[in-house]
């Protein structure tokens, strides 16, 4: 189960990790798992030698689709926390989750509009790179943040293909908001999906959604709403790109 969590360091955000054990190498930040399941982060103790403020947040059960407050302390540390900020303090709600992940959405797949032109280059490079088709790109792109590089998740999923930060490591992006590197990622990880599955495209479009553990476990698409809401979107935003080609 993933844990929404979030922690505020020296101006810099880091959300939703969801792997027991993980340790950003560079900062120094230890995880904490408290008894009631809440998640903490802190360097303190850690020799990193800077003031963390940590924010704990609301254990798994509690949380659904939520709003990330932001806002700067005055020292200047800009903050994201998933827990309303006291009074007095100035702040803005930033909400995103997955943009074809919703079974309620009311989006008209067939006919929204494509983003042909948005990040091209970086694309096409990228889908050589790896030998996927760069409509499926685009339709994963569409699906995950609608184009937008900015996209970070109440899960901590970040950027246009919405990479989780151990993920991202794993892939060799150190910065997963960057655009370059974001595709990067996002299209190697899609790649591996495609390996493991035998290129099987709705398979693993599901295994980019839910995991390659989840189809592996289930024989085929897991039967969670979003999996399967997210696999047919991706399905009919990828034909209408290579459509468009």
């Amino acid at each position: 189960m993933r844990r929404p969590i979030t922690f505020i360091i020296c101006g810099l955000i880091a959300t939703s990790l969801w792997v027991v054990g993980f340790a950003h190498a560079d900062s120094g930040i230890r995880r904490i798992v408290h008894p009631d399941g809440r998640v903490e982060f802190t360097n303190v103790g850690s020799g990193a030698g800077s003031a963390v403020n940590v924010t704990p947040a609301k254990p798994a059960a509690q949380v659904r689709s939520q709003n990330i407050y932001t806002y700067r302390s005055p020292s200047g540390t800009l903050s994201f926390t998933d827990q309303r900020p006291t009074s007095g303090v100035a702040y803005e709600i930033r909400r995103f989750e997955c943009f074809a992940c919703s079974p309620r959405s009311t989006v008209n797949w067939h006919t929204t509009q494509l983003f042909t032109d948005r990040f091209a280059a970086e694309i096409e490079r990228e889908a050589r790179r790896f030998n996927v088709d760069p409509a499926l790109v685009r339709a994963v792109i569409h699906a995950e943040s609608a184009f937008n590089p900015q996209a970070i998740s109440p899960k901590g999923a970040q950027g246009l293909m919405q990479l989780m930060p151990p993920t991202a490591s794993d892939l060799g992006v150190s910065n997963a908001m960057d655009i370059n590197q974001n595709i990067y990622g996002g299209v190697k990880y899609l790649s591996w999906m495609l390996e493991r599955f035998n290129g099987d495209i709705r398979l693993a479009t599901a295994a980019y959604n839910a995991g390659p553990g989840a189809v592996q476990r289930y024989g085929g698409i897991p039967p969670f709403a979003e999996t399967q809401a997210y696999t047919e979107r991706v399905a009919i935003l990828h034909q209408r790109y290579r459509q468009m080609n």
